[in-house]
């Protein structure tokens, strides 16, 4: 039976595993992006080309959205140690 259940079980873990895979791979790749647009936003205001007020409206946008990725990943975390202590 106990073989049976392992047989049963493992492409779950597998699946699980590679969505969590996909999932970290997009949270790396969306903080990547807000980075590069915060580097282009500094760049947009030391050449002129927006101003003060325009710069700090996106910065806040874009740096509101990192610390959802932080708070995302720090729930993930949370989630993973719960669920490994249950074990």
């Amino acid at each position: 039976m106990f073989l049976l259940d392992k047989l049963l079980t493992a492409p779950l873990l597998w699946i699980a595993r590679e969505i969590n895979d996909a999932v970290q791979k997009e949270k790396v790749e969306e903080s990547e992006a807000i980075t590069r647009s915060l580097s282009e936003l500094y760049m947009r205001l030391e050449t002129g080309e927006i101003t003060e007020q325009e710069f700090e409206l996106e910065e806040t946008r874009l740096l509101d959205r990192l610390d959802a990725i932080e708070l995302r990943n720090k729930a993930d975390e949370d989630t993973n140690e719960s669920s490994i202590q249950h074990h």
